[in-house]
């Protein structure tokens, strides 16, 4: 456990820096320095944040250079209607522009209600519980309810057993705050975050001996998480970003290899 800290710490120092975010769609989430912006930046970003990373780039793109002058001054300043009109040519992969201004019709909704999305969230938390399972499964509820349409493969929730790697990628960026995650949200704590589990990441979690499954769903996600809570219970997202260069980086990983 020492070595594998050791080694994950070393990674942590040498990758957990804002000049190896690109690519990544949070890059984009660093136009804005309210965090009422942010938030809802954040959100597109994360929920558009699946096949080849420089479409996720151009795709997130595409959506928040329309919502001027910043993303919180868009939605509320704009209709239901107009922001389905704004968005009708979208097309990111399997998500179309209804499926998109629906969920940022939810998001609209959710604001004008809680103020925020950090307070819509909060609210759907309990004093107790180790992670965010039941508030993530709350909150998007919310998010459908107020879309007025199922938001589905864009926004899945943890009941039906999704890993929800995007949701969990949001909050990892909204929670966190270092050199790399902005934060934002202050009232959650980072050692009930579950680690946000794609292709990358579970690889890396079976070359250490952190899961044994074979299927990404939400048990993987819970018990990879459960392994980095045993070497950081603070905060078991910690080493998320520094990990997942390894695949996502062209640079091969700078010669960092699990031990």
């Amino acid at each position: 456990m020492r070595s594998t800290r050791r080694f994950l710490d070393t990674l942590y120092r040498h990758y957990n820096r804002r000049e190896f975010i690109h690519p990544d769609p949070l890059e984009l989430v660093y136009r804005y320095d309210s965090a009422a912006d942010r938030e809802i930046a954040a959100f597109v970003a994360a929920s558009l944040a699946y096949g080849r990373v420089h479409q996720i780039l151009k795709s997130v793109s595409s959506v928040l250079d329309v919502m001027v002058p910043g993303p919180s001054t868009f939605l509320t300043n704009h209709t239901r209607r107009s922001i389905f009109h704004t968005f009708s040519g979208f097309r990111h992969r399997v998500t179309d522009g209804r499926k998109l201004s629906a969920m940022l019709c939810g998001v609209k909704e959710m604001l004008g209600t809680y103020g925020s999305l950090q307070a819509c969230f909060c609210a759907k938390m309990g004093e107790n519980g180790e992670t965010i399972l039941e508030p993530m499964s709350a909150f998007v509820s919310e998010l459908v309810r107020c879309a007025g349409a199922p938001l589905d493969h864009l926004v899945p929730s943890p009941e039906k057993g999704s890993a929800c790697k995007r949701l969990n990628l949001f909050l990892r960026w909204m929670v966190r705050c270092d050199d790399v995650d902005p934060g934002g949200w202050t009232k959650i704590s980072p050692s009930k975050l579950l680690v946000p589990v794609d292709i990358h990441m579970h690889r890396i979690a079976l070359s250490m001996h952190l899961t044994h499954r074979r299927q990404a769903d939400l048990k993987t996600v819970v018990e990879i998480t459960e392994g980095f809570r045993a070497i950081h219970a603070s905060d078991p997202v910690r080493y998320d970003f520094c990990l997942t260069r390894l695949g996502i980086r062209e640079d091969g990983g700078g010669g960092f290899l699990p031990p």
